[in-house]
């Protein structure tokens, strides 16, 4: 298969990106940093048409497109700026948008692909003092499940990726004006017994399942259900936690 990945020089994006090649499929590992094999700023239209005018020129075609490139980002809405509320926008979100758009075509012409976003648990749990990043990532959960209506008659299909918190470098990008919320989500992120690999094992399985909405780790799955089907606790355990970050 022919699979581009953003984001792919370090974290998950790295670790998608030696899966789909040990399993021997052709890969454009794509970043704003090395090691990549192109250079792609998520948010640069001209960055995204390169990449396409690559991938036709020397594929042909996309099998599969992964929007893995992101940045961490958050704080409670009185503390976190509007230029950080920007920022996380036009990466996390606005990059998704425009890498789904400037390859769409593409896979309408050749009636198949495989849409692929990486969201976050936080697209679908909501925990305090992560609004921006909350809100972002319910962004992408909506937009796949939108596009996935719009192109199944093309033969399209459209997957999110929902993780927990895993060990992986994402915690690099972190900006924000709300300190004491990037030290919990660091140490939270440090301490996960999940590794990215991991991850990036179980989305290619939910990729063959077929899955809609890729939940690959333990941890997503248990408070995914807890929200679904006890929402009374759910809000309890939520405003506990945003108790606690009231007090450091």
């Amino acid at each position: 298969m022919r699979v581009l990945v953003t984001g792919g020089a370090s974290g998950l994006g790295a670790a998608l990106v030696e899966r789909f090649r040990a399993r021997g499929d052709d890969v454009l590992s794509c970043d704003v940093a090395p090691p990549s094999d192109r250079h792609l700023d998520v948010r640069s239209d001209d960055d995204w048409a390169a990449a396409r005018d690559w991938v036709a020129a020397h594929w042909g075609g996309l099998d599969v497109l992964v929007n893995n490139a992101g940045v961490a980002g958050g704080g409670r809405v009185d503390v976190a700026t509007l230029a950080e509320w920007e920022w996380i926008t036009s990466v996390n979100l606005f990059g998704v948008v425009r890498g789904t758009r400037i390859f769409v075509p593409m896979l309408k012409q050749q009636r198949s692909g495989h849409i692929v976003n990486v969201a976050s648990l936080a697209g679908l749990v909501h925990p305090a003092g992560m609004g921006s990043y909350n809100a972002v990532k319910a962004g992408v959960v909506a937009f796949t499940e939108t596009i996935g209506h719009e192109l199944a008659s093309h033969g399209i299909r459209a997957s999110v990726v929902c993780p927990s918190y895993f060990r992986t470098n994402l915690m690099a990008s972190m900006q924000g004006a709300d300190a004491a919320l990037g030290a919990v989500v660091s140490r939270l992120v440090e301490e996960s017994p999940t590794s990215a690999d991991d991850i990036a094992a179980a989305v290619l399985e939910g990729m063959e399942r077929g899955d809609e909405v890729i939940l690959p780790d333990q941890a997503a799955r248990d408070a995914w259900a807890l929200k679904q089907h006890d929402r009374a606790a759910y809000d309890a355990v939520m405003r506990a936690q945003a108790e606690k970050l009231e007090q450091l």
